[in-house]
């Protein structure tokens, strides 16, 4: 999704689909080193969800809350949000068992861009003023939103470097939730500048939860 204009809920995926796209990535990435460390960039899934962080310009965090409800949130340097004047209040018209207090302390310190969140099979936000240009949604979550995207990521040499056919497989398993330890391992294998951490990996897919009975 490339557009010129703030986001918009039916630019997300379903909240299912992107968790298992982001999460794949997560899991390809996944390392003990990476786990053990203070301060973490990439993308990554632990307790809290789902994350990804370039120590510069983007950082996002997605999160489940029961079943079928999830929030979305975040912010990139294109967001005009936390800038915009008269201020856009990004919880209006968030229903009540969003965290509001931890995106609350985010807004408070000037480091939220965005909020969506996803119930009863559908994404939504906070109304926007017309004024406002872009939230930063794009930026964050085309890498994700566009299929063809996250199969160039999982089958390029920092991830997998694998061929176009077991990429498919290999993100066809995670969107159907039924992507196992054993299948992770059988499509992929080592990218040539390093091994893989494949305690750490399995970690994380099971903290992602993309094989379900």
């Amino acid at each position: 999704m490339t557009i010129n204009r703030p986001g918009l809920p039916g630019d997300l995926p379903p909240a299912e689909v992107l968790w298992a796209r982001w999460a794949l990535i997560a899991v390809l990435e996944a390392t003990t080193r990476g786990e053990q460390a203070r301060h973490r960039t990439g993308t990554w899934v632990d307790a809290d969800g789902l994350h990804l962080d370039d120590s510069g310009c983007t950082w996002w965090g997605f999160s489940a809350h029961g079943e079928e409800r999830y929030v979305l949130f975040g912010e990139d340097e294109s967001s005009g949000v936390k800038w915009h004047e008269p201020p856009v209040d990004m919880l209006a018209g968030a229903p009540a068992w969003l965290p509001h207090d931890p995106l609350k302390d985010l807004v408070s310190g000037c480091e939220l861009g965005c909020v969506y969140w996803y119930e009863n099979g559908a994404w939504a936000r906070a109304p926007y003023p017309g004024t406002l240009a872009d939230d930063g949604l794009d930026c964050g979550m085309s890498r994700f939103a566009d299929r063809a995207d996250v199969l160039r990521t999982i089958a390029d040499e920092d991830h997998g470097a694998m061929p176009a056919g077991h990429a498919e497989d290999l993100l066809a398993h995670a969107e159907n939730y039924r992507l196992t330890p054993e299948l992770l391992m059988s499509l992929t294998a080592d990218p040539g500048r390093r091994q893989r951490d494949r305690p750490a990996m399995t970690r994380a897919l099971e903290r992602a939860g993309l094989n379900r009975p």
